[in-house]
């Protein structure tokens, strides 16, 4: 499972149980008290039955951590301390650029501007796990001695 942590919304993208393709799942909106939110995303979490989930890391352009990654660290620590009980993982994984890319592919899709506002955080929770599977065949690949590429 992907997350988009956002300031108003969480994007939630899935994956097949074959780790393969990354699909979006929803958007949970922030209710401002951080308690309940963290329940909620919990609850949307462990309905899914994940055994990793991959929390986006907003770092800068030239890769330094900011205020929005320490936030998004801080919350994936306190996310991860609800999840281990159940025996899910988490990991927090680079986002640059997953929203303009998931803004691009829907604007390229056809997608209204007005309907591509209700989807794009989802669409980048999706970006972001697709780079996380893809990155992880790689490894297996390169392990394996099978990289082409």
């Amino acid at each position: 499972m992907g997350l988009d942590l956002g300031e108003r919304r969480v994007g939630v993208a899935v994956s097949d149980t074959g780790r393969t393709l990354a699909s979006p799942r929803t958007t949970v909106t922030r209710t401002g008290d951080p308690d309940r939110d963290l329940q909620h995303l919990v609850d949307v979490i462990t309905e899914e039955e994940p055994v990793l989930v991959v929390v986006g890391l907003p770092l800068s352009l030239d890769g330094r951590r900011g205020a929005q990654a320490d936030r998004a660290v801080a919350e994936a620590e306190r996310l991860a301390g609800r999840l281990a009980a159940g025996g899910i993982g988490t990991e927090l994984f680079d986002e640059r650029l997953t929203t303009v890319s998931a803004a691009t592919a829907l604007a390229a899709a056809g997608t209204p501007s007005r309907k591509r506002r209700s989807v794009i955080d989802r669409s980048a929770a999706t970006v972001l796990l697709q780079a996380w599977i893809d990155r992880e065949q790689a490894t297996v690949r390169r392990a394996r001695g099978t990289d082409r590429g």
